[in-house]
């Protein structure tokens, strides 16, 4: 039952709902569930969070790109986006700011497998970074 706490958990705090994984995480690991099992459980619905907002993006372009094109500013955030879309994907782990660039990685139409190998293994690394922070304390 708690890794499907911190499942959902982590679902939600990747998604645009202000919410956070960190505690539950935190929690998780504090109440003895193997490290392997927390970081598991974590990243996979925090990773399926991801591609779930990158899939809405996606389904918004085709509602917005004759809007985005016809702007001067819209096209040249579709330019800048092309350009610079997976190296801003680095940025993507971090809380408040990650979320919506997992959105805007499918307005662009990012590739999706780059999409997912790199912020679904930056999210990883978070969850192992944190669990390894607790576990030295």
């Amino acid at each position: 039952m708690a890794e499907l706490a911190l499942f959902f958990s982590a679902f939600l705090a990747a998604t645009i709902v202000p919410f956070s994984s960190e505690v539950a995480f935190l929690a998780a690991l504090t109440n003895d569930m193997s490290f392997l099992t927390a970081i598991t459980v974590a990243s996979s619905g925090n990773i399926l969070a991801i591609i779930a907002n990158y899939w809405f993006g996606y389904w918004l372009y085709d509602k917005t790109k004759d809007k985005l094109k016809s702007s001067k500013s819209g096209q040249w955030s579709l330019d800048y986006g092309h350009k610079y879309g997976y190296f801003i994907l680095a940025f993507s782990w971090l809380p408040v700011i990650g979320d919506p660039l997992t959105l805007v990685a499918g307005v662009l139409r990012l590739n999706f497998l780059w999409f997912v190998v790199i912020a679904g293994s930056l999210r990883v690394a978070r969850y192992y970074f944190l669990a390894l922070m607790v576990n030295h304390l």
